[in-house]
């Protein structure tokens, strides 16, 4: 049997570049919890709770701010001025659980993922996972 490839919408580099950071940072937070999920998952715990306990570790907005703030160092500049779009992105709300600095660096994080996904740099976006994987497994 043929295995077949995930159908995405397809959007060029020009359409993705002219949507919003905080659309990119939409796209973003699912794919990295996605990608949390199934690191979780791969860690042999079974319990849907305890799962869901370690992932929200994760995604939280503190923890993903801490994670680019790690991570910056090994951006290209382009990378870096995404991040920065997505940083300075106005949101229509605060969560009440974060200040204003760690949910801007945590949409920031999510706006990299997101539009790393839409422009199909899933080669980079893997090893940007990769990354975040090594600096959560030291940090744990």
């Amino acid at each position: 049997m043929q295995k077949e490839e995930p159908v995405f919408a397809h959007l060029s580099k020009e359409e993705v570049d002219l949507l919003s950071p905080l659309v990119w940072a939409y796209i973003g937070d699912v794919v990295y919890e996605l990608w949390v999920r199934l690191n979780v998952v791969s860690s042999q715990q079974s319990q849907v709770g305890k799962l869901h306990q370690e992932s929200v570790k994760h995604v939280r907005a503190q923890a993903q701010a801490s994670l680019l703030t790690d991570l910056e160092v090994f951006l290209t500049e382009e990378e870096k001025e995404i991040v920065r779009r997505g940083r300075n992105a106005r949101p229509g709300s605060i969560p009440k659980n974060a200040s204003v600095m760690t949910y801007r660096y945590s949409t920031a994080f999510e706006s990299l993922i997101g539009y790393l996904f839409l422009t199909e740099q899933y080669y980079r976006l893997n090893e940007i996972l990769d990354l975040a994987d090594k600096i959560l497994f030291a940090k744990s």
